[in-house]
């Protein structure tokens, strides 16, 4: 059996790093190698920017976002519409649209999808948070910002059925959003464009 190139250390790294979405063994070694021959421009202050996100980091109370106080900074600003609500799967899309600078209300994170084949079920999700949040009579408005696959619209459709019976205008992104498609990986002009032309649901 060959010997591994690196000490353990480094393999462990690499392991580590081969965890990471889009980085499979082969990158996870170049990276590797980019973080140990750049030790003072990047991996010292990864190491640290790591350690203090890891004490610091909260999971928002009210919205689900992810930050270093709870509530998170949007639910806490005071600029922010606190009468919409938009619907989001992951806090990845979150930022997908606060990138965008789409969106100037407040958030939900569902923390993922519907799914029967992945075994997702509603009480998997943060759907009850959204059914409480959705009974104040102070919203008005609650957008659906579902990824366009199959599981983003069964779960768009479960929220719709749930709420059908309270006083709030139900709409979902335009379909500028193309099927199948997630919203962290669209351009900010798409994001933008799909927000501004929503519609009921």
């Amino acid at each position: 059996m060959p010997a591994a190139p690196a000490g353990p250390e480094i393999e462990n790294l690499i392991r580590l790093l081969a965890k990471l979405p889009g980085l499979g063994p082969r990158s996870a070694r170049r990276a590797a190698l980019v973080l140990v021959k750049k030790r003072d421009v990047l991996l010292n202050p990864l190491a640290d920017a790591l350690a203090v996100v890891g004490e610091k980091i909260r999971l928002c109370g009210m919205c689900g976002n992810i930050d270093v106080s709870d509530p998170c900074h949007i639910c806490n600003a005071p600029a922010r519409d606190p009468t919409i609500i938009c619907v989001v799967q992951e806090v990845g899309d979150l930022w997908a649209l606060e990138r965008a600078a789409a969106f100037k209300g407040r958030y939900h994170v569902l923390g993922g999808c519907l799914s029967a084949l992945d075994g997702i079920r509603p009480e998997d999700l943060n759907i009850a948070g959204l059914i409480a949040r959705a009974a104040d009579p102070e919203i008005s408005e609650i957008i659906l910002a579902m990824n366009a696959t199959v599981d983003g619209q069964t779960t768009a459709h479960y929220i719709t059925d749930h709420l059908a019976d309270m006083d709030v205008k139900i709409s979902r992104l335009a379909h500028g959003v193309p099927v199948g498609g997630e919203l962290d990986y669209l351009d900010d002009g798409t994001i933008s464009a799909a927000m501004a032309s929503r519609r009921p649901f």
